[in-house]
């Protein structure tokens, strides 16, 4: 029986696909993948290679890295086994096209496929804890912002989502006391948007009029005020940051929230 070693630098996952997309042309074909993943050693090449002279096998791999790929290419040939290069002629064409030098860093399409796949969750949870939805799933948020009412809290929590951060958000709402689970957050986690009370003010004046709102308290200088007040008082018994998105962009604030936020995620 045939045995075809699948060799990368990373998964392996690219190339057994191509095999096995190339193995279906072949009914009832006699032949077993075995793939051999993270090789990122001259010794580990070396290992495989003669893993394989051991076997009537075809070597087949995906090594990003120059110096293995001619090693492992000399190292075949030197065993007689029968190697096929997937990555080495492709990044040669590109290099070539682009006029630039590839990076040669295994696993960055790995990489690359979990950074889309975190964005796309922490999206998802943004959703869901849009506008304290949720707010019993607050201790799975790794930020939380809060604030009165049209301080950009949906926004800038939908930023930092897209950047792969698990956002949520809770209205800070008069007369109503904030969740037990926003009171449970971590401190470190929990960021108030504030804005001067003009700018917050006219900010719901054009809601009010767009959705038909009576200005009156909604709008009023005063009315926002004693929100502001409120919001500044229970933020600081909390110990929660204050970010000031007065005639700021949602990318200026999501910016400045990020460099606040610790540099280590959840998994």
């Amino acid at each position: 029986m045939l045995k075809i070693f699948v060799v990368s630098d990373a998964t392996g996952e690219t190339a057994e696909r191509v095999v096995r997309a190339g193995l279906v042309q072949f009914r009832d074909a006699a032949v077993t993948v075995v793939r051999r993943k993270n090789v990122r050693t001259p010794e580990h090449v070396r290992g495989v290679v003669a893993e394989a002279a051991a076997e009537d096998s075809i070597l087949v791999h995906t090594l990003v890295s120059d110096e293995l790929r001619r090693l492992i290419l000399a190292e075949s040939r030197k065993a007689g086994v029968d190697s096929v290069d997937m990555m080495g002629p492709v990044l040669d064409r590109l290099a070539r096209h682009l006029k630039l030098t590839p990076q040669e860093k295994p696993g960055l399409l790995g990489q690359l496929t979990d950074a889309r796949s975190r964005e796309i969750e922490a999206v998802e949870f943004a959703f869901h804890h849009d506008d304290g939805q949720n707010a019993h799933e607050l201790d799975r948020a790794e930020v939380v912002l809060t604030g009165v009412s049209r301080t950009m809290k949906t926004p800038t929590m939908l930023y930092l989502a897209y950047r792969g951060w698990f956002a949520a958000n809770v209205p800070i709402v008069p007369g109503m006391e904030p969740p037990k689970a926003l009171l449970a957050v971590p401190p470190s986690r929990v960021f108030w948007l504030w804005m001067s009370p003009e700018r917050l003010a006219e900010l719901r004046r054009v809601r009010a009029v767009k959705e038909g709102i009576p200005l009156d308290p909604y709008a009023s200088i005063d009315q926002v005020r004693r929100e502001l007040q409120h919001a500044q008082e229970l933020c600081a018994r909390r110990g929660w940051r204050r970010i000031d998105a007065t005639s700021k962009s949602v990318e200026e604030v999501g910016r400045e929230i990020i460099a606040l936020l610790p540099v280590a995620r959840q998994p």
